[in-house]
């Protein structure tokens, strides 16, 4: 083992991460006997409580096992022994919920999960760094971030800092990041574009209306994705802040911010006092799809990311061993709004 003075982890972390890294890498063998804490404290020229410190933690995450009076010795990671996992999401948001509940059911109790939310503060998910980067098997990471320069840079720093081979990004891929991580993720701009076109090409819209909040994360990406999609089509596209007061029969209506907030609401209450009817004058599209979307209006029509099968896909990663990077399945249902 050795240690890097000039790095920012301390070094019971990096002899942590080396020990973890020489075990799954198989150049440290199940069964195989670990250097004592005195032998690797003089080795290293570093003080024992150091290795006493990264010995015990790797104790309490079953990486090495202790024998009485005969040292410490590589564990037999093929055992049925529950990977630690951390969840780190932006926020519990009904679809957040659905992927999480995917997630931890098709675990099915076969591993140990414990969940944090960041609410898209770069601070707060470097605290959590800070505080757990040695304690989980896996990190399951929803990257929603602010997308500005500053904080998109620190975002691609602090994901970095934790080992791909304990990384899954979900629900999106981290720009400026590459190595062999996994992720299920949509891809925002060319999703929106690719699930209308196979769900709308021949359904004859003559003026789509766009209404999405200054705050969403990703609007502005889904919006180019429209764009696209309209330009190809030949679709008049309009995009909006909110619901507005001119709508005439015949008007489409993507809603790209949460199907039960107020800017749905407030778009049926305009359509209803133009004496319009959804789903016949005037049709609806929101963003999003969850169980609720079969009663509200009667049938509401959504575009949207499977997350149930992301939850899965990134559990059948950690049961598996094997991560990969994997684009989730995205399609528009149609029901009654449209």
């Amino acid at each position: 083992m050795k240690y890097n003075l000039d790095s920012k982890d301390s070094i019971y972390k990096q002899l942590i991460e080396q020990t973890e890294r020489a075990l799954y890498d198989g150049s440290l063998k199940a069964g195989e006997q670990l250097p004592s804490m005195n032998e690797l404290a003089a080795e290293l020229q570093i003080s024992r409580e150091t290795v006493k410190k990264a010995y015990g933690i790797l104790v309490d995450r079953g990486i090495i096992t202790p024998r009485q009076g005969r040292g410490f010795f590589a564990s037999d990671l093929s055992a049925n022994t529950r990977p630690q996992v951390l969840v780190i999401f932006d926020k519990l948001s009904i679809y957040k919920q659905i992927l999480f509940n995917s997630f931890s059911e098709y675990l099915g109790g076969r591993a140990e999960v414990t969940i944090l939310t960041h609410n898209q503060s770069i601070d707060l998910f470097e605290y959590y760094l800070d505080s757990n980067l040695d304690r989980f098997d896996y990190y399951v990471v929803a990257p929603h971030f602010p997308l500005s320069e500053e904080v998109q840079r620190r975002a691609v720093k602090q994901l970095g800092r934790i080992p791909f081979r304990k990384l899954i990004m979900l629900d999106r891929l981290q720009p400026g990041i590459s190595g062999r991580f996994g992720a299920v993720y949509q891809d925002f701009e060319n999703d929106i574009c690719e699930g209308l076109t196979q769900g709308l090409e021949a359904a004859g819209i003559d003026r789509l209306r766009v209404i999405t909040l200054p705050e969403s994360l990703y609007g502005g990406e889904i919006c180019k994705g429209v764009a696209r999609f309209c330009s190809f089509h030949g679709i008049p596209v309009e995009f909006l802040s909110k619901a507005p007061d001119d709508i005439c029969a015949g008007d489409t209506f993507l809603v790209l911010n949460s199907q039960l907030d107020a800017g749905l609401v407030q778009l049926t209450h305009k359509i209803q006092g133009c004496k319009l009817r959804v789903g016949d004058d005037v049709r609806i599209i929101s963003y999003n799809e969850f169980d609720m979307n079969e009663l509200v209006l009667g049938g509401l029509t959504t575009v949207s990311a499977d997350f149930r099968q992301m939850g899965e896909l990134a559990a059948e990663m950690i049961l598996q061993k094997s991560l990969q990077k994997l684009h989730c399945p995205f399609r528009l249902t149609r029901r009654r709004t449209f």
